[in-house]
């Protein structure tokens, strides 16, 4: 199990925002969309391609290469030419930063 690793100070992460971080070897995006801060692997399922730059809308993520969609909050794939989900992580809001951890090992 990972410990919580300190991201950026929650106020200083605006709607939109996006931050890029290697969590134990793992690229992963840290991101708002609208109350809720979520993380989640900057690699699509389907074709190994990042995502971190893709449209983000109503807690979804889409592959800008493919247009494949992901739920942020569970990682599950929404539209083909997905099928398996995305790895997401663990966000918590902690003495005012934004914290993330990898429980792929738990």
């Amino acid at each position: 199990m990972s410990d919580w690793v300190d991201v950026v100070e929650a106020d200083r992460l605006k709607l939109g925002d996006r931050v890029k971080l290697d969590l134990d070897d793992v690229e992963v995006i840290v991101c708002r969309a609208g109350e809720v801060v979520y993380a989640f692997e900057d690699l699509c399922s389907h074709d190994s391609y990042p995502l971190g730059d893709g449209p983000i809308e109503d807690g979804t993520i889409t592959c800008p290469l493919h247009g494949a969609s992901f739920c942020l909050k569970s990682g599950e794939a929404l539209t083909p030419p997905a099928y398996s989900p995305i790895t997401v992580f663990p966000v918590r809001i902690e003495n005012g930063m934004v914290q993330v951890r990898d429980h792929r090992w738990d």
